[in-house]
Order: structure tokens, then sequence, then C-alpha cells
């Protein structure tokens, strides 16, 4: 079986080549781009398992590729990005990114998000990994596809993550470093808004009325839970 394939845009060439050389010592196959309009031409003839993308980039930047990616596939996102704003960051996960890294980043760091989120969205097998089914939605974690009154709903791989996690434990309430915890694989590099920015992304995409949710509840100063 082929090594999974990851696509690295990034045009700093010292930071693409520590990035890309980090990754193949840990078995991935690496294709490396430096620039925005060359990533979309190879992206939109090829399938990578994961995109490494900086959100500056020539051409076209980075959240334009997101946008693109998020409308054609569900490929798992982590952006690298210099801006420590969290403006920019909380853009970039709305637009659809799974995660992200501020420079200066460890390469180990990286590449441990970067093994956090196959394992996240294959799935096991284990007798854990059976449809969940309620009322009005069900949850295949085989599929990885969400219905809910028989339309299917798509979800990016973090979304899935994150409603299946909160799903399997049922009116259990999670704040928000649990949370990072539990479906990201690591809270400390993590702000924990990026839990927000997920949660009212799924409300967006699951409930009729995401002001008034159903199933992806607030627990004022406590954390989130999910009601069946």
């Amino acid at each position: 079986m082929d090594n999974p394939t990851i696509l690295v845009v990034e045009d700093e060439p010292s930071i693409a080549e520590v990035v890309s050389l980090y990754l193949q010592r840990s078995g991935y196959a690496v294709t490396v781009l430096n620039d925005g309009a060359a990533a979309l031409e190879w992206l939109s003839a090829h399938k990578a398992s994961l995109v490494v993308l900086d959100l500056m980039l020539p051409n076209v930047d980075g959240l334009e590729i997101t946008r693109w990616l998020r409308s054609h596939s569900d490929t798992p996102i982590i952006m690298l990005t210099a801006r420590r704003e969290e403006t920019d960051r909380i853009l970039g996960l709305e637009m659809g990114a799974d995660d992200y890294v501020v420079k200066p980043f460890s390469p180990r760091e990286l590449v441990s998000r970067v093994r956090a989120v196959p394992r996240r969205t294959g799935g096991s097998g284990g007798v854990e990994e059976k449809r969940l089914s309620f009322e009005d939605m069900t949850i295949d974690p085989i599929t990885r596809l969400v219905v809910i009154q028989d339309e299917e709903i798509t979800l990016t791989a973090r979304e899935f993550d994150l409603l299946w996690w909160m799903a399997r434990h049922p009116r259990q309430v999670f704040n928000r470093d649990q949370l990072l915890d539990q479906v990201w694989g690591i809270s400390e590099y993590i702000d924990p808004s990026t839990v927000t920015v997920h949660i009212r992304r799924l409300r967006e995409k699951l409930e009729s009325d995401p002001s008034n949710p159903r199933h992806i509840q607030t627990v004022w100063g406590v954390g989130y839970k999910f009601e069946p």
C-alpha cells in the first residue's frame, strides 16, 4: 500500500525543506509547491491525503485555496501562518481548515498534528465504530456520513470528529480543553477558540435554527454537550 501523500504549500524554502524532511522521515510521500496557483493546478489533478498550507502565498493565498478545496473535497487542511491575530486563525477555520500551526513552530509538533488527523478520520472498525441513530440524525463512522431527514450533510474531517465524539457521549458536558484533547489530540498549542469556531460551523450545518440549537447545546460557564 502506498504511503499517504502530503501536499506542502509553502513559499519559504527553508521551512518547506524542513517540513518535507520531517514528514518523509515519518513515512509520508511529500509533494512541495511554493505557489498558490500551482497548488490549485496540482489539486485539480491529484488527490492528497492531507494539505499543509501556508496562509501567505504568491498569486493565490491560502484562504482562497482552502475555499476552493472545501468546495471540491473534505481533504484535511493544516494551515501554517505567521499571523498571530486570532481573527486570522478563526477565518481559516471558518473556511474549513481542520487545524493550524503558528510560525515559528516545532517540526515535531507539526508531524504530530499531521498524524492526529488521519488517526481520527480513519476509524478503527472496533466495537465503538457502530452507526449512531437518533430521531432525526444518523452518524456513520465508517462512511463518515451524517444524514438528517434523508439529507446528507457534508462535514470536514475535524467537524465530523467533533460531532462523533460528542454524540458517543450524549448529555455529557465537555469544556473546550477536554474537546481539544479528545478530538484534536493535543491542546497545549491550540487556542481554545478553535473549538468555538467548529461548534458554530456544526450548528450552521446541522441545526434548523443555529441560534436555538437542538443537538449541539451550550452549557453556560462550562462547555458543550450533545443532546440526542
